[in-house]
């Protein structure tokens, strides 16, 4: 089977998920403030590159892995599972309004889901 990258529409889909996802992202009061003073032209490069990857397309990601990425979040700001839950659902949204169909998302969501504890910091050392 191919990858879920692939199944999404490939690198095209991909970029035009993560403009409409920020869109979101920065316009929801529940988690915009974790952005202010990012440089999101790099957050949505760094985002789309960990997202191309984790959904098994090419693997060039640069970043920090998760835990390390968000623990100035988890420890500073409060970053937590409600916050998590609407990225999520973001995500999701972002993904049905590009016409991905409901199962793929399922999949999306599902290996999304598998870094909230790396995310969140709750990885034990």
């Amino acid at each position: 089977m191919s990858s879920l990258f692939d199944r999404i529409g490939g690198e095209a889909a991909m970029h035009a998920a993560i403009e409409l996802f920020y869109v979101k992202v920065l316009d929801d009061d529940r988690i915009s403030h974790f952005f202010d003073g990012t440089d999101m032209e790099r957050q949505a490069m760094l985002q789309e590159k960990f997202l191309t990857m984790a959904f098994g397309g090419p693997q060039d990601y640069p970043g920090r892995d998760m835990e390390d990425a968000h623990e100035t979040l988890v420890e500073d700001m409060g970053l937590s599972d409600e916050h998590f839950d609407a990225v999520m659902e973001n995500l999701g949204e972002t993904l049905s309004e590009l016409g991905v169909p409901a199962e793929l998302i399922g999949e999306a969501a599902e290996i999304a889901e598998s870094v909230r504890d790396a995310v969140l910091g709750r990885i034990p050392a």
